[in-house]
């Protein structure tokens, strides 16, 4: 079935889940954030390695995986509990990976655990609203969870 993003939400927790799985991300207490215009995009690309050898075709394999990065929108409200958690993250120099759920508008679910590389906001003019752009690098595969 096609769907709209509309609905679609991100939420994080500093906690880790017992087990990189369903059960385990299900588990944690997320803390939504409020105010997301767009999310970005999710799931793994893989680095291509080639060889030619000097007899037969060129050999295309899969390298090592890119899990992604999110580089979502959000108007940025100081008091927000979700978004004064990513700015936790962004400035949590422990390199600590923190865990977070993507829910789309049918339900379905993507959990993995990534850490903040920054919390900038974007003061764009007299007309605009004043918005963060933070950086979420993804360090896990994404588990998919489909709607119930």
């Amino acid at each position: 079935m096609t769907q709209t993003a509309a609905g679609s939400a991100l939420a994080l927790s500093v906690a880790p889940p017992a087990t990189q799985d369903a059960a385990g991300f299900a588990a944690l207490t997320m803390t939504e954030v409020f105010n997301v215009e767009k999310i970005g995009t999710i799931g793994a690309t893989y680095a291509k390695v080639e060889f030619q050898p000097l007899k037969g075709p060129k050999q295309k394999l899969k390298g090592s995986a890119d899990y992604g990065s999110l580089a979502p929108s959000i108007a940025h409200v100081e008091t927000d509990a979700g978004q004064t958690l990513l700015r936790t993250a962004s400035d949590d120099e422990t390199n600590k990976l923190y865990s977070f759920m993507v829910t789309y508008q049918d339900g379905s679910k993507r959990y993995f655990q990534g850490r903040v590389f920054g919390y900038p906001e974007n003061t764009d003019g007299a007309d605009a609203i004043l918005m963060a752009n933070p950086t979420i690098e993804i360090s896990t595969k994404v588990v998919k969870v489909a709607a119930s």
